[in-house]
Formats: C-alpha cells, sequence, structure tokens
C-alpha cells in the first residue's frame, strides 16, 4: 500500500450506519483505527500517509474517512456531530469483524475517539488523541482559536473556497510553514473544492459537543499528544484532559503545531507505537 510518491491508493467501502464509508487497511496485528481531523479537504490517507508504514508494522491498520469526508459518502449529520460518527463506527467495527480496537485521533478524530470510550467502552482498548479539543471553553485562551476560525470562514463569503485560503490554514497547521508544499495544497484544495462538498459545508453545520461534563467516564489508557505551538487547540485544553481522564499520560511536542504526525513524525510514531504496545 505503501505508495513513493504519496498518491493514495485505492480502498475499500462499506455501508455502516446507514453511511458508505471508505477506507484502508493494511498491516498484521492488533488492530489500530485511525481518525482525522476536520479540516476542509481532510481525509484519512491525507492525514495518515506519514504514519501508515510504521503503524502497519505491528498492527492491522484501518484508516477511515469519517462521513462528509475523503472518498466517504457526503451525508448531512443531524444532530452532534460526536454522537452521530461515534455510532456510525461503532456499526463500520462490527461490519469489518472488530469486537475492539486501539482507536487514533487527530483534532476531531480525538473528539471522535474519546466519545467511543465514552458510549461503547468495550470497542476501544487504547486511545491516543493529537490536539483534540472536545472541551468548549478555556481560561487562558480566546475561543475560537485561530485555526478553527479559518475553518469556519473557509465556505463562507463570496468567493468560497481558494488556494490561497488553503494555504493559509495549511500553514496555520504547523510550527514551520515551509512544510507545507504546492503539492499538499493542491490534494488539499481540489478535495475541499469539489461541488458536492461545497454545496454541504456552505450549509448549517453539524452541531459541536462539549464532552467535558463525560470525560471521567473515560477508562481507557489515554496518550494526550500536544505541540506546543498548536494554533488549532489550545494547550490548557490538552492539561484537562488530562485531569479530568482516569488514566492518562501527555507529551508535549517543542517547536511543533497542530501536526505532530507530520511535523515530527518519526518521534510521533515511535510514542504512539509504544504506548499501544503497553509501554
Amino acid at each position: 500500500m505503501d505508495r513513493s510518491d504519496g498518491t493514495e491508493p485505492a480502498g475499500t467501502f462499506v455501508q455502516a450506519g446507514g453511511v458508505r464509508l471508505h477506507y484502508h487497511e493494511v498491516g498484521h496485528g492488533d488492530p489500530l483505527i485511525c481518525l482525522h481531523g476536520a479540516g476542509p479537504g481532510a481525509s484519512a490517507w491525507s492525514n495518515f500517509k506519514s504514519n501508515v508504514g510504521a503503524f502497519a508494522s505491528r498492527h492491522r491498520v484501518f484508516l477511515v474517512d469519517l462521513p462528509q469526508y475523503g472518498r466517504s459518502e457526503k451525508v448531512a449529520i443531524t444532530g452532534g456531530r460526536l454522537t452521530f460518527t461515534a455510532r456510525v463506527l461503532d456499526a463500520f467495527m462490527e461490519a469489518v469483524g472488530l469486537t475492539s480496537a486501539h482507536v487514533l485521533g487527530n483534532s476531531m478524530g480525538g473528539q471522535v475517539a474519546l466519545k467511543m470510550a465514552i458510549e461503547t467502552p468495550h470497542r476501544v482498548k487504547r486511545i491516543a488523541v493529537l490536539g483534540a479539543s472536545p472541551i468548549s471553553f478555556s481560561a487562558l485562551t480566546p475561543l475560537p482559536v485561530e485555526g478553527v476560525r479559518l475553518i469556519q470562514t473557509y465556505y463562507r463569503g463570496g468567493e468560497g473556497p481558494t488556494r490561497a485560503k488553503m494555504r493559509a490554514l495549511m500553514e496555520t497547521l504547523v510550527a514551520t510553514p515551509g512544510i507545507v508544499t504546492d503539492e499538499m495544497v493542491e490534494e488539499r484544495y481540489a478535495a475541499s473544492a469539489d461541488p458536492e462538498v461545497v454545496a454541504l459545508f456552505t450549509k448549517t453545520p453539524p452541531q459541536n459537543e462539549d464532552l467535558f461534563a463525560d470525560l471521567g467516564k473515560v477508562a481507557a489508557p489515554t496518550l494526550v499528544l500536544w505541540g506546543q505551538d498548536d494554533r488549532f487547540g489550545a494547550l490548557e485544553i490538552g492539561l484537562l484532559l488530562l485531569k479530568r481522564l482516569q488514566n492518562a499520560r501527555m507529551v508535549l511536542f517543542p517547536r511543533c503545531g497542530h501536526w505532530a504526525h507530520v511535523e515530527r513524525a518519526e518521534e510521533f510514531n515511535h510514542l504512539v507505537l509504544d504506548f499501544f504496545a503497553g509501554g
């Protein structure tokens, strides 16, 4: 499955919870489900292509395009996004024959992972979340943060999606803007500008959900990962996760943004694999 040029290989489709989901499966071993973030043009492959080779050396990896993203169905979500997506992923695990799995979630994907651990704890072994903000308040940082504002305005306004908007958004994801190449921008822009996607995201977005009151229910061992210079998630929210979750530890990446899995891929892969192995 590994592609040296970064192009996405063919995947598989499955019907789960009334949604046609697209996913990639690679590797052997303890199951690991990878959930991407909610930025325009996001998909499981675009988020985790720097990590999938390392993960697949030890795990049976599922890169899942969440509802509305990647090649999955552009279904309208009514009610809370996390509740809807956690329900669909429960059905996905049933459809592909998984009793339980480790879950890695980037940003919104991390919020979904935590919601899964709250609603279907029997499904979740260990969780690693990167820059996930399932809490809607912060004492130290004005909300919404810079990156979230860029997402909120990406589809709104007369011009709609543009390459300039996409570059600005992607450069906010990292501490070193030079990491963002023209090819990366074009890949995400093309996905975000698909007419079906534009029509979906110019409508009323799904409801956000605050998990603060339920975080104490998360018993699964959890690794909280955060970039010191994250402009999509306030660092103090990561510290609140550390305090509220039953069994959590935290790693902070210095001079790193929201995309530690890209900026610090080798170190990130090592930490995550060691954690899922029980280390």
